[in-house]
């Protein structure tokens, strides 16, 4: 989004420590925004820091370090950042968090802090943000969903349920924020190659099932994300809103892999 004044625009990302978040962090700091980042991880967050500095010395970066789980910590984001930048354009909800169990196993703790994380905080986090943004007349939210909201593995249960939930909270903010110049899209990725996709028991065999079925033959990358979501926060994406965009790789919506295809029709595919 074009800033309405001489000063740059300011992108909020929770969970910018790593992976998405950290990559999304430089791509926007490439774009000219100031930055905001919320991770747990305050180590890590510094470092993030450090490397985007070093590409973009101009860029003005405040750190936030802090457990979603914590709603007061989470509702102080937009306020400290407002108080430090005077404005916020963007806010991405990328944090997540998930453990991998069935519903047969899964705790109740471990169903609430996924949830908690992953929809209660973009929710609440969404809601600080929007003051600000009714304010100036324009914004962006952005919430990280997954092709999981619609095709679930069935051993990451709340995950699924947060990542479906975030879709209809997309849509609801939208109709209720749309007048005032505020936008509100959903991201869903596919297969996405972070530290959170590397704990899989027999991850290779997982990971080449997986690139047999997606259209492009392959998983994307934290950066290659990244653009997808500054594209949705350039003004070329200015009537897009109160939707979910798919960038899967061409995954959900195939029916069966090449391997199989290949056996029914030799030397395609």
């Amino acid at each position: 989004m074009q800033p309405t004044n001489t000063s740059k625009p300011v992108v909020l990302i929770t969970g910018a420590a790593r992976g998405i978040g950290a990559a999304t962090a430089l791509e926007m700091a490439r774009r000219g925004y100031n930055l905001a980042l919320a991770d747990i991880d305050e180590d890590d967050l510094h470092e993030t820091r450090v490397k985007i500095a070093k590409e973009v010395a101009s860029v003005k970066v405040l750190l936030l370090p802090g457990d979603l789980c914590d709603l007061d910590f989470t509702r102080s984001l937009a306020k400290r950042t407002f108080a430090h930048f005077g404005r916020i354009d963007v806010l991405v909800n990328n944090a997540a968090w998930r453990e991998l169990v069935t519903m047969r196993h899964i705790s109740v703790e471990s169903w609430e802090k996924t949830i908690r994380i992953m929809l209660t905080a973009p929710a609440f986090l969404s809601r600080e943000c929007a003051l600000y943004m009714e304010a100036a007349k324009r914004g962006l939210i952005i919430n990280i969903s997954s092709i999981q909201a619609q095709q679930t593995s069935s051993f990451a249960t709340p995950y699924a349920v947060a990542k479906a939930g975030l879709e209809t909270l997309t849509f609801d903010l939208a109709g209720l924020y749309g007048t005032m110049g505020i936008r509100v899209v959903a991201l869903a990725l596919g297969a996405v190659d972070t530290d959170l996709s590397q704990d899989y028991a027999d991850g290779d065999d997982m990971r080449a099932a997986s690139e047999d079925v997606i259209a492009l033959g392959r998983w994307t990358d934290a950066a290659e994300a990244a653009r997808t979501i500054a594209w949705l926060a350039n003004e070329d994406a200015s009537y897009v809103t109160g939707t979910v965009i798919t960038a899967d790789g061409g995954w959900v919506h195939q029916h069966m892999g090449r391997k199989a295809k290949r056996g029914m029709f030799p030397g395609e595919f």
